[in-house]
């Protein structure tokens, strides 16, 4: 077998199909936004727009994440993963339409990506054996890395292909998305609610415990620094007087390493049971990476922005262990990850605007980025309890 699934009596070929349509979705978790950032100086926006272009995401897959779960116990697994892949696909139509849907597109399509950042744990749990969920979180947060870098290093060439069209650019992304439906539609069989997923927690009772509130902040902040690296990264350097073809090849360079600490951190984390040492591994790699940034000369960036890059990536992949370790069945592992990622996208969302709010006061990125840095700081510690071998009754 290819994969060790957990149900008894299915054979190699669902196997082979869960392995697929996994590889799939996560593959669409970041495509559509990759693209956004190179095209923003083509699309003729007004400051407004290409500011809600870049914030809406973030703060959408916060809002919508309790989308999660109630597509679970509705729909069951896979018909949940299917129908938040569908509003992707939507969204991103809608948005490739012209100006007048993209930003409502980019909404759609948020939501859809919200509900899928929930349940696609939750599929892999649910199918596979506990000895593969660090590999399979691994490549969870692989992909959703890889992803976004290959739509950012493709979006240009596409723009020009197409004709100077960023509607048709933007519009690729559908195409996987297309494809992690049609890899879904197989799986259905096995799709259907079970009682443990028709079953509710009460959200207050989950945010009055203080692991939940430690895996917040855990993912909260990884994720806003991650956003703001990927807003600001190249005008760092820019600024530091690199030229902008070469600063934009130091952010391929950190995705590049976002996706491959996005399959190390999980696969490793998920050996243990107390992932404390973990946490602060991916915490110390980011505030490495990013302090060597900020004082480095820039000959050195290759260095600092692969070590950011690996402790970005893992720190958006070791969340997804943590689900897994601290909740007892996939019911309780989709609400305990809609809860984290509700409030740690929340969180992000202000990532951007922060680090451009501190660099018009200050008039460089000093203050960013040491902003960055103490929050990360605060964040190694406060993360703690949630690394800590102990599941809670939520």
């Amino acid at each position: 077998m290819l994969v060790s699934i957990k149900k008894v009596g299915q054979g190699s070929r669902h196997a082979f199909l869960v392995l697929v349509a996994v590889v799939l979705v996560c593959l669409n978790l970041r495509v559509v936004f990759g693209g956004v950032g190179p095209l923003i100086p083509y699309m003729h926006l007004t400051a407004a727009t290409a500011s809600a272009l870049t914030a809406f995401p973030p703060l959408c897959m916060g809002l919508f994440a309790p989308l999660g779960p109630v597509f679970s116990r509705r729909f069951g697994h896979s018909r949940a993963l299917f129908l938040a892949t569908l509003i992707l696909v939507v969204g991103i139509l809608v948005r490739s339409s012209g100006l007048s849907g993209l930003l409502v597109g980019t909404v759609i399509a948020s939501a859809g990506i919200a509900a899928l950042n929930v349940l696609t744990p939750v599929f892999i749990r649910h199918n596979f054996a506990s000895e593969r969920i660090g590999v399979m979180m691994g490549v969870y947060a692989m992909m959703m890395g890889g992803g976004g870098g290959l739509m950012a290093a493709f979006a240009i060439p596409l723009y020009d292909a197409a004709g100077n069209s960023w509607a048709f650019a933007l519009g690729v992304a559908v195409l996987p998305a297309l494809m992690a439906l049609g890899a879904l539609l197989p799986l259905f069989d096995s799709a259907k609610p079970t009682q443990v997923l028709a079953q509710r927690r009460n959200w207050s009772e989950m945010l009055r415990k203080r692991i939940v509130w430690s895996l917040i902040a855990f993912f909260g902040v990884q994720t806003l620094v991650f956003y703001a690296v990927l807003a600001w990264l190249p005008a760092i350097y820019v600024s530091k007087g690199m030229d902008a073809a070469a600063a934009g090849f130091n952010l391929a360079i950190c995705i590049f390493a976002v996706a491959v600490g996005g399959f190390l951190g999980p696969m490793i984390a998920a050996k243990h049971d107390d992932q404390r040492s973990h946490i602060l591994a991916s915490i110390g790699l980011c505030i490495v990476g990013l302090a060597g940034v900020l004082l480095s000369p820039p000959w050195w960036a290759p260095v600092w922005v692969i070590l950011l890059g690996l402790g970005l990536g893992a720190g958006q992949g070791i969340p997804s262990v943590l689900f897994a370790k601290r909740s007892v069945d996939p019911a309780q592992m989709a609400k305990l990850s809609s809860v984290v990622q509700m409030g740690g996208y929340l969180i992000a969302a202000s990532g951007p605007v922060l680090a451009a709010a501190l660099h018009g006061w200050s008039g460089g990125w000093t203050w960013p980025v040491a902003v960055l840095l103490a929050l990360l700081a605060i964040n190694a510690i406060v993360s703690l309890p949630g690394g800590r071998n102990h599941v809670a009754s939520y």
